[in-house]
C-alpha cells in the first residue's frame, strides 16, 4: 500500500503547492524502486508450501538437500522469469504514471499563468487607484480636517477627470497673478457651496446644475441645509448620496413675534435658518469662505469660475465685503449680451448667489437680525461703506415664484432676468481693475464725461444716435423713481442705495445704448431717508 500512498501524496503536493515536476517525478521514481527492491529482497521463494515449510512445489527435503538437481535448476529459471515479468509490470505502471503526470502538466501551467496574470492585474489596478489618492490635501488652513470628518468621503476620479481638474488648477495658478501683488488664489482653496432649502422639491433643478458645472467635488463641496422638515424635499436631497452633504436645522418651532408680524413668520424662520447654517459652515465644518445659494436658483456654466477668480480680490480688498452672481437690472434688453465678461462694483447688496468670508460672518453673527436679514445687510451699520462685485449678465436666475415674498417682483422683474450661457475664463483675466483705488477714478471719469441727455431723447423717436454712453441725471428720490420707471430699471432704494448702483450711478442698456442714471457730479454719500 505504500506505493499508492506515495503516489497520492506526491500528486496532492504537486497540485497543492504547484512544486517543480522534475523533483516530484524523481522522488516518485526513487521511492517506487526502493520499495520494489526491499520487497523483492525480503520476500521468500514463491511456490507451494511444503511439509518442511518450503515454498518450492516439490518436497521440502528435495529443495533443502539438493537431491533433485534438475528440479532445483528449473525452479531457479522460473523464479528469474517471474521476477522479470514483475519488473516489466512495474515499469509499465511507472510509464503510465509518468504519462499521467505529463497530461496534467499543461493544466498546471495554465493555472500558474492565470494566477500570475491576475496578480499583475490586481497590482496595476491598485496602482491606478492609489495614484489620485496620493495628491496633496486640497483644503487650506483647517479645512482638511473638516472635509475629511464632516463633508464627504474622498472621491476617486477617473484619469480623464484628473486631467480635466489638472487643467483647471493650472489655469487658476496662471491667472491668480493679479499684477497688484494680491494674495494669490491657491489652486487648493476650498470654496464650499451652501444651498438653503426648505420645502421645495424643485431643489433638484438647482442641485442638478450645481453638480453638472462643478469642476471639482473636493474644491467645491455642496452642503444642503434644510429647514421645515419637509419629507419629500429631504428624499430628493438624500437621493444625491455622497455628492452633497445634507444637514437639517433642528429647531422647527414657531418663533414668538409681535401680533402685527405674525404674517412675517416665514421671514423670521429664514433668518434663524441662515444663522444656524452659516455657523455650521464656518464653525463646525471650519471653512474660510462660502458661496450661498437658495433652493430656487439655477446657476450659469461659469458660476464656479466666476467665484473662484474673484475670491482673491474679495480676500485682499477691505473695501469689498461680498461677491454676487446677480444683477438686479439684468433683464434682456438692459444688459449687453456681448459683454459677458463685464464686472462692476456695487454699493447695493444683491444676494441671490453670493460669497461671504468667515471674518465678515464673525462680525455679523453676534448682531444677526431676527427677520428680514437681506434688508438688514443693506443698512449703513452693516455695510460700512463697503461694496460688492456684480456681473453685467447674471450667473444665477430664480425659478421660485412661490415663497415667503409671495412672488414680490417675480412677475414684473425676476422672471425676465437673463442667465449667462457663455463660459468666461475669469481665472485667466486680470481683475485688479475692480480694486477701489483703481476702479473709482476710471468709473467716475467715464460716467461724467458722457453727454448729459434727457430721458425723452432716449425714447423712441429721439434724436440721439450712436451706442453711447449717455448720462441721465436725477437730483432727488422722486426724480430717480420717475426716471427709473421710464427707463425700465428697478426704482426701489434701500437706505438710499439704488439697486445695482455704485456711487449713486446705475449702469444699463436702453435701446442698445449704454446709459448712466446718475446723481450730479461731486456725489459724496447716500441719503438714508431715500427709502
Amino acid at each position: 500500500f505504500s506505493s499508492p500512498w506515495s503516489f497520492l501524496w506526491c500528486h496532492w503536493a504537486m497540485v497543492r503547492k504547484k512544486g517543480t515536476l522534475i523533483l516530484c517525478g524523481a522522488f516518485l521514481f526513487v521511492a517506487w524502486n526502493a520499495l520494489l527492491l526491499l520487497f523483492l529482497w525480503g520476500r521468500p521463494p514463491i511456490g507451494r508450501l511444503g511439509e518442511g515449510g518450503g515454498a518450492e512445489p516439490g518436497a521440502g527435503e528435495e529443495w533443502a538437500a539438493g537431491k533433485e538437481k534438475r528440479g532445483g535448476a528449473s525452479g531457479l529459471a522460473g523464479e528469474v522469469i517471474r521476477l522479470a515479468e514483475e519488473v516489466e509490470s512495474e515499469l509499465e505502471t511507472q510509464k503510465k504514471l509518468l504519462k499521467q503526470i505529463q497530461s496534467h502538466r499543461s493544466l498546471w501551467e495554465q493555472h500558474k499563468d492565470v494566477g500570475k496574470t491576475e496578480t499583475e492585474e490586481a497590482k496595476n489596478k491598485k496602482d491606478e487607484l492609489k495614484e489620485p489618492q496620493q495628491a496633496p490635501q486640497l483644503p487650506v488652513l483647517d479645512e482638511n480636517k473638516a472635509l475629511q470628518k464632516k463633508v464627504q468621503a474622498p472621491v476617486v476620479t477617473s484619469p480623464l477627470q484628473n486631467k480635466k481638474q489638472d487643467e483647471i488648477l493650472n489655469n487658476e495658478k496662471q491667472s491668480s497673478e493679479n499684477k497688484v501683488g494680491f494674495t494669490e488664489s491657491s489652486p487648493q482653496t476650498v470654496i464650499p457651496i451652501l444651498v438653503i432649502a426648505c420645502d421645495r422639491v424643485t431643489v433638484k433643478r438647482s442641485l442638478d446644475k450645481l453638480i453638472q458645472y462643478r469642476p471639482s467635488a473636493e474644491l467645491h463641496p455642496i452642503i444642503v441645509s434644510q429647514d421645515c422638515g419637509h419629507a419629500d424635499t429631504a428624499r430628493v436631497i438624500g437621493s444625491y448620496g455622497s455628492q452633497v452633504t445634507h444637514i437639517s436645522q433642528p429647531d422647527l418651532a414657531d418663533i414668538p413675534v409681535r401680533p402685527d408680524h405674525r404674517k412675517f413668520q416665514g421671514y423670521y424662520k429664514i433668518a434663524r435658518h441662515y444663522r444656524w447654517a452659516l455657523n455650521q459652515v464656518f464653525n463646525t465644518f471650519g471653512y474660510s469662505s462660502v458661496v450661498i445659494v437658495e433652493d430656487d436658483l439655477e446657476v450659469a456654466p461659469d458660476f464656479f469660475e466666476y467665484f473662484r477668480a474673484l475670491y482673491p480680490i474679495l480676500r485682499s480688498d477691505p473695501t469689498l465685503w461680498c461677491i454676487s452672481a446677480w444683477n438686479d437690472n439684468g433683464r434682456d434688453g438692459l444688459v449687453d449680451p456681448g459683454k459677458a465678461d463685464l464686472l462692476y462694483r456695487t454699493d447695493f447688496f444683491p444676494g441671490l448667489g453670493w460669497m461671504l468670508l468667515k471674518e465678515v460672518w464673525a462680525e455679523l453673527e453676534p448682531k444677526w437680525p431676527k427677520a428680514f436679514w437681506d434688508d438688514w445687510m443693506r443698512q449703513p451699520e452693516q455695510r460700512k461703506d463697503r461694496s460688492c462685485v456684480r456681473p453685467e449678465i447674471s450667473r444665477t436666475i430664480t425659478f421660485g415664484r412661490k415663497g415667503v415674498s409671495l412672488g414680490q417682483f417675480f412677475d414684473q422683474y425676476l422672471r425676465y432676468i437673463k442667465l449667462n450661457t457663455e463660459f468666461v475664463p475669469f481665472t485667466k483675466q486680470d481683475l485688479s481693475y475692480l480694486v477701489r483705488e483703481h476702479y473709482d477714478d476710471t468709473f467716475v471719469k467715464e460716467v461724467y464725461s458722457a453727454p448729459l441727455v434727457k430721458v425723452e431723447d432716449l425714447q423712441q423717436g429721439g434724436s440721439l444716435k450712436g451706442p453711447g454712453p449717455f448720462r441721465v441725471q436725477y437730483s432727488s428720490r422722486d426724480s430717480f423713481k420717475v426716471l427709473a420707471r421710464n427707463l425700465g430699471v428697478m426704482d426701489d432704494l434701500k437706505s438710499g442705495v439704488p439697486r445695482a448702483g455704485y456711487r449713486g450711478v446705475v449702469s444699463f442698456l436702453s435701446r442698445g445704448r449704454r446709459i448712466y442714471l446718475a446723481p450730479p457730479e461731486g456725489w459724496t454719500k447716500y441719503d438714508t431717508s431715500w427709502s
